[in-house]
């Protein structure tokens, strides 16, 4: 929902994304890095907005995408189940292209659930915006989702707390990925479930320049730590055989799936 101004003119995502400094807004959020941010922003914005959609589709085929679409469908569907009205994050949304499939499986089953996507790319999150898939899109980053919140309010009315969140191949991007499970708990509500899905370790240097990636991925005894700081239940899981059929490069994805007790 975009708020109008005080001349009764909405301010859209676009307007707002136009009149800030990046690296300035990246440092209010106490991003770890902003000027690395600010890089990984420019990489994306200039390689992969436009095309973002293509290239994962590319890389995992639609095999995979749907693998992955299930499995992240597959926790947010699991009980206790979702009421009408109940509220979903997407954290580092990007395009919104898995985004966008996942709210489509849930609503299937579940109609009327609120879906919103965060991500520290406006370009990302204007292509999101095109698609029309009712998910409400807001500029963020995943070390301060709460504080990216209250910075939407400019904008767009975004909920403080999320009956579930979901991350689908952000982590490795993020410079402080432990920061982010103990983010999503803030955000959660009593009884929230949170999943997470994303690559396991792996020797693909060339990531790191092809996707501007931060890390080649997470040890799952890493993963299980972090998210054991946060969480009360934790499930981690590996799902083998996914990985670019055009280059025979497979980095194996990992899930896990976590339950916030309040």
């Amino acid at each position: 929902m975009i708020k109008k101004g005080r001349d009764d003119t909405p301010t859209s995502l676009a307007e707002y994304a136009k009149s800030l400094d990046l690296k300035q807004f990246f440092k209010k959020l106490g991003a770890a890095n902003p000027e690395t941010l600010a890089k990984g922003v420019e990489h994306f914005t200039t390689k992969e907005a436009d095309k973002r959609d293509a290239i994962v589709l590319g890389y995992f085929g639609e095999k995979g995408v749907n693998r992955i679409v299930e499995a992240i469908a597959e926790v947010l569907l699991s009980p206790p189940l979702f009421r009408t009205g109940s509220k979903v994050l997407d954290v580092g949304a990007g395009s919104g292209f898995f985004a966008v499939k996942i709210a489509e499986r849930v609503r299937n089953k579940i109609p009327n659930i609120a879906f919103y996507a965060m991500d520290a790319t406006p370009a990302m999150l204007l292509a999101l915006e095109k698609k029309n898939a009712d998910i409400t899109p807001f500029l963020g980053v995943a070390e301060n989702i709460e504080g990216s919140i209250k910075e939407a309010k400019a904008y767009a009315e975004i909920p403080p707390k999320f009956d579930a969140v979901f991350s689908t191949l952000m982590l490795h991007h993020s410079t402080r990925p432990e920061i982010v499970f103990e983010n999503i708990k803030k955000v959660l509500k009593k009884d929230g479930k949170a999943v997470i899905l994303d690559l396991c370790e792996h020797k693909f240097e060339e990531f790191k320049t092809e996707m501007g990636d931060v890390h080649l991925g997470f040890k799952l005894e890493n993963v299980r730590r972090m998210a054991e700081k946060h969480f009360s239940k934790v499930e981690v899981e590996k799902m083998p055989g996914i990985g670019c059929s055009c280059s025979g490069r497979s980095a194996e994805i990992f899930v896990v799936s976590m339950r916030s007790a309040g």
